[in-house]
């Protein structure tokens, strides 16, 4: 794990810090940002999401897809936990706390904006970071792109009807127009722009041309991340400070929906007695989010003053410090669950 990916959680933060900082200070020059529209895109928004996309999505193979017939009980998995559980807990979650257990403490139209916001993180499943938590726990590389490939597949066609579904379940109305543009500009396009790099790189014959592209844009990537953080948390600083005790609102859910999936996932994996090197994988991608694509989405739909964007954003304030004890904690078992589930132990 890299610098910026090892202390995401302290780059983040310190975003925030500066975005509440300079919201204040510069308020006048956040208004215009903000004012940078197209079509209901922000186009300063819209060019930083990019940038954290795309680089993403260069990175996954689809050629790896031919593989799936070797161990298919992985991907069953990640596919179910994914797309048939995740997105409905999240919802779940999120109608339980902010319209009970908080309902005195949020105004109805905040609580409403932070529900559709964690339930755009539980319908979008992790892409890139995926890679980062199957190094450290010594996944299989090859089964993490099957993975990985298969769910943004998946992701092109399931993820606006999910979402417009569990968006209406919470009397929340989502502009399809809006929504299908986001999946569009935010999941076809990039997939479509890395799957012909990697094309193109691949043809070249060099099998380092790659890797170094891929390195080159890494940096570009997690700047494209703080980049939009300063600004999301600019736009709305006035209200956080007002406000702070909603970020701790926010989280407490997310941190819950966290936990739960990984260890529903966990619990199955030794249950259907996969190896260690696939399950552990599938735990990650099952309890780590796409929050790029969620802040994205949620901007288009409600705004990038909303709380919805606010509430994508907290995401990435609280996956990486969680993912981060998941990792010591799988590494942890690694041996137990090997030999609970009959396979041998892999000697690290």
């Amino acid at each position: 794990m890299g610098l910026f990916e090892r202390y995401l959680s302290v780059w983040v933060g310190l975003a925030i810090l500066a975005g509440l900082v300079f919201g204040n200070l510069m308020p006048a020059v956040f208004a215009l940002v903000a004012s940078l529209e197209y079509a209901h895109v922000n186009l300063v928004i819209a060019v930083l999401i990019w940038v954290m996309i795309y680089p993403m999505m260069v990175q996954i193979d689809f050629s790896s897809i031919k593989d799936v017939k070797k161990s298919p009980q992985g991907l069953i998995l990640t596919v179910v936990i994914n797309w048939l559980v995740k997105p409905f807990t999240m919802a779940l979650l999120a109608w339980l706390f902010f319209k009970v257990l908080f309902v005195d403490w949020v105004d109805p139209q905040s609580a409403t904006e932070y529900i559709a916001g964690m339930i755009l993180l539980g319908v979008a499943p992790c892409t890139a970071m995926v890679f980062v938590w199957s190094q450290l726990i010594k996944g299989d590389p090859n089964y993490t792109l099957v993975q990985v490939s298969v769910n943004d597949l998946i992701m092109v066609v399931a993820f606006a009807p999910i979402c417009a579904l569990l968006l209406g379940v919470n009397d929340i109305q989502v502009p399809w127009e809006t929504l299908l543009s986001s999946v569009f500009l935010y999941v076809v396009l990039p997939l479509v722009a890395g799957a012909l790099t990697r094309k193109k790189l691949e043809a070249d014959g060099d099998s380092e041309s790659l890797n170094k592209f891929v390195s080159k844009l890494k940096p570009w990537s997690m700047l494209g991340l703080l980049g939009t953080v300063v600004l999301l948390f600019g736009f709305q600083a006035q209200t956080i400070i007002d406000e702070p005790q909603n970020i701790l609102l926010i989280a407490i859910p997310l941190m819950i929906q966290t936990y739960g999936i990984f260890f529903i996932t966990y619990y199955i994996a030794k249950k259907m007695k996969l190896s260690h090197k696939i399950a552990a994988p599938a735990c990650m991608i099952a309890t780590s989010n796409f929050f790029e694509l969620a802040v994205a989405v949620a901007i288009s739909l409600f705004g990038l003053h909303s709380g919805a964007a606010l509430a994508t954003v907290v995401g990435v304030l609280v996956e990486v410090p969680v993912m981060l004890t998941l990792v010591a904690f799988v590494n942890s078992r690694r041996s137990k669950f090997e030999a609970d589930t009959g396979n041998e132990t892999v000697e690290t």
